[in-house]
């Protein structure tokens, strides 16, 4: 018996807390069947990559059937959408066939289990309650966002069916070891390979039974007092908890992997004083460099090292409009030429330095007719004199910061008093924390401040220090003590920059922007008669998702 494996002798008792994907089995998809030149090939769930569900084209004949299939729950991937090809009437509410409706949550109403749903009217939320009696059919809707497999495996596979995936970013360059095609941007099918999640009465962690383990069990729940086994608990069941319930004690049944502290001070059998629950503050950085993969990390407001500005880079004049502040002027050299087909507006030449002053309206000529386009008034800075000129937005080029402040700041004052995203450096490291590794990056850029959910706790034999952990982002598991917590006053807060994986930073960016509109794009270059922006042709897409090209 080692780790979380178990011996099972005849006549032993375990009590079953769940069931879990552990692994994948994935085979390339063609017209949503199993290619017949397709090998099957075994995928880890922190295979990295990202991927998009593709929607499940078989109906579900009842909402009790998708209550017992699919995932439905508090958290952000709890949240399934369905449609019906048929009117529902209500109570108070017909849903149209084709309506996009979310299943929030599970309860009883009067006696009855039904699932609380929502749809979206004119930006307007209605919600009501869907009995599991209610028959008919249920079909996936379409979902856009992108997941992890490991994300995929706990949320967005139903019970007993497959699940289609198409593999939106790879995040890695491909090698020999990865059991996909070179290139592959394909389908894949997914079979779920399940474990058993059990605990025992004799120990204080969680065992794992392989679902084709040869075995026979007996079920008695009936006839067995459950109430001496453990009940584990992941640290979303403790957020979970009402506020007046902490301060508490717990042991941890199943620790985080990782060395970074204080996740190597967080081992199975360890007590813990959970002190609290709650939103905190975080500024998303990564590295900056030209080639990948970047580092990124999770910075709190209470890092006390200091900061120095870098440049920052700017491709378009747009986003020199975007950057521009009142605080400061902006000042920037052109590192791209740029020929203007206007006699009215600037041709740049690299080396170019410019002050940037406003965005304007100007008239250019243009096939013999006038035309006001957007662009941006700057002041080119010659030998002795300043010379007005004007760029145009849509004008695509090149540009790099010149930084006039050399002061020192703290990060609450680069939040406070800049628009993000923003370059620096550490200059002086944070000497609350053992090794700080933002001291060792050489340029950082701030990308955007989140907001995430935490518990702040300390070790319960030597509460010294306590620490914030992430809800979301650690995987472990911990049994409630009866014992109350003897320290209702935390102990001093350790600063903890938590460094993330790429996918975790994807998912980040994601949570973050996913109730955003995304930044207009850079005004196009005139044509003689502009298509409107309402009817996009399908051959113009690829202008809406890119700045356009210009000829230099």
């Amino acid at each position: 018996m080692f780790g979380n494996e178990c011996c099972l002798s005849t006549g032993e008792v375990i009590k079953v807390i769940g069931f879990k994907i552990n692994k994948l089995i994935a085979s390339i998809c063609e017209n949503n069947e199993v290619s017949r030149f397709s090998a099957k090939v075994e995928l880890p769930l922190n295979f990295p990559g990202l991927y998009k569900v593709v929607a499940d084209k078989t109906p579900y004949v009842s909402v009790e059937e998708i209550t017992r299939k699919v995932s439905i729950g508090p958290t952000r991937f709890g949240h399934p959408c369905f449609y019906s090809p048929e009117d529902i009437k209500l109570a108070n509410i017909t849903i149209k066939h084709g309506e996009q409706i979310t299943f929030n949550s599970v309860e009883e109403v009067n006696g009855t289990m039904a699932v609380n749903c929502g749809v979206v009217r004119n930006n307007q939320s209605h919600s009501f309650t869907l009995p599991f009696s209610q028959e008919g059919k249920f079909y996936e809707c379409e979902d856009d966002q992108i997941y992890t497999l490991k994300e995929i495996a706990e949320w967005k596979i139903p019970k007993c069916r497959n699940r289609i995936v198409k593999l939106s970013n790879t995040l890695h360059t491909w090698d020999s070891s990865n059991p996909l095609p070179e290139n592959f941007d394909g389908c894949l099918i997914l079979t779920p390979v399940y474990e058993v999640q059990a605990v025992m009465k004799f120990r204080k962690d969680i065992v794992h039974i392989l679902s084709d383990l040869d075995v026979e069990v007996k079920d008695i729940t009936d006839c067995y007092d459950i109430s001496s086994f453990l009940q584990p608990l992941s640290l979303e069941d403790v957020f979970e908890r009402t506020s007046k319930e902490f301060p508490m004690v717990a042991e941890i049944m199943e620790g985080p992997s990782g060395s970074q502290k204080p996740y190597n001070l967080l081992y199975t059998g360890k007590e813990i004083v959970i002190y609290k629950k709650y939103q905190a503050t975080r500024v998303l950085a990564s590295e900056i460099r030209s080639d990948s993969p970047k580092r990124h990390f999770l910075i709190p407001v209470s890092y006390k090292g200091k900061f120095k500005r870098r440049p920052r880079e700017f491709p378009t004049a747009y986003d020199l409009e975007i950057a521009r502040s009142e605080k400061e002027q902006l000042h920037v050299v052109a590192t791209k030429a740029f020929d203007s087909s206007h006699k009215e507006l600037f041709s740049v030449s690299v080396g170019d330095q410019f002050l940037v002053q406003q965005c304007q309206t100007s008239e250019v000529l243009y096939e013999g007719r006038k035309k006001l386009i957007d662009v941006l008034a700057c002041e080119q800075i010659l030998s002795d004199t300043y010379k007005k000129v004007l760029l145009p937005m849509y004008m695509e080029g090149g540009f790099v910061e010149v930084i006039h402040d050399k002061k020192q700041y703290q990060l609450s004052e680069i939040c406070k008093e800049f628009r993000l995203p923003f370059n620096v450096k550490v200059s002086v490291r944070d000497l609350s924390i053992e090794e700080d590794v933002l001291a060792a990056v050489p340029g950082l850029q701030f990308e955007e401040e989140i907001t995430d959910s935490y518990l702040l706790i300390s070790s319960a034999s030597s509460p010294v220090e306590s620490w914030e952990i992430p809800v979301y982002r650690l995987n472990m598991s911990v049994h409630l003590l009866s014992k109350d917590g003897q320290t209702v006053v935390p102990p001093v807060t350790k600063t903890t920059v938590e460094e993330i994986s790429e996918e975790q930073y994807y998912m980040v960016r994601r949570y973050e922007n996913q109730t955003l509109h995304p930044p207009p794009r850079p005004p196009k270059k005139p044509t003689l008669a502009p298509k409107p922006v309402f009817a996009v042709p399908k051959q113009d897409v690829s202008d809406v998702l890119q700045a356009p090209k210009v000829r230099l």
